[in-house]
């Protein structure tokens, strides 16, 4: 069997899931913006939809990868005399994995769940309200806004307020990404784990890999400035 063709055929599926990576990234930003300009709740959630049609394909795709990968170590370990049907043994492994998803897989997707987090965050700096029976989405109380500035705004690292803000998964806690990275970069250099900056925090092993972009804090800050 000519196991460069398929590894190039795995390199293609693998191409096609940065295309549906990049698409989720695309949505989740339309999102942010249709929140941010006050647009109604059911344009809103039709990006959630278009999150989980991207969540199932990216599903496929994997199990797919999975598929291949499966077949091909089986076949180095059997090395059978007569070369087998591969592109029917894939598809059977295929569709014994598909047989087993669940709706629950995909809102564990992490770009998906990425995006319901960050939409969270978004919406409690905004409120619905009724107009003549339209749900709209209009900005919170000035006053509310400006307590969650000063609580959530500083960076506890630089104890300056945040440009580029990013959410540790692990604890939740939030600092400035130049800072956070370059405690990281030092303490690697030592060979030395990372304690959460935040005070009181218990976390001991902050990584760059448990790091993301905090958007919905970040576009509440910049709205912040331009007030």
């Amino acid at each position: 069997i000519p196991f460069n063709t398929i590894d190039t055929a795995l390199s293609s599926l693998k191409n096609s899931q940065s295309y549906i990576n990049s698409g989720m990234d695309i949505a989740t930003k339309i999102a942010f913006d249709l929140v941010e300009s006050f647009n109604d709740e059911e344009d809103v959630d039709s990006m959630e939809k278009v999150m989980l049609e991207y969540a199932a394909m990216d599903r496929e795709i994997n199990n797919y990868i999975r598929a291949f990968e499966e077949t091909v170590n089986q076949v180095k370990r059997e090395k059978p005399e007569n070369i087998p049907d591969f592109e029917n043994l894939v598809q059977e492994k295929f569709t014994a994995i598909e047989s087993k998803n669940s709706d629950s897989d995909l809102q564990r997707n992490e770009k998906y769940m990425y995006f319901m987090d960050q939409l969270k965050e978004m919406k409690k700096q905004f409120r619905h309200i009724s107009d003549n029976g339209n749900e709209t989405i209009e900005q919170i109380d000035e006053d509310i806004a400006v307590t969650r500035s000063q609580m959530n705004f500083i960076c506890p690292i630089t104890q300056m307020e945040m440009k580029r803000p990013v959410r540790n998964k692990i604890c939740g806690h939030i600092y400035e990404e130049g800072a956070i990275l370059e405690i990281i970069q030092s303490r690697k250099q030592k060979k030395k784990k990372v304690r959460c900056p935040k005070m009181g925090c218990s976390h001991v092993d902050v990584k760059g890999s448990d790091l993301v972009p905090d958007e919905a804090l970040k576009r509440v800050i910049d709205s912040q400035n331009k007030q």
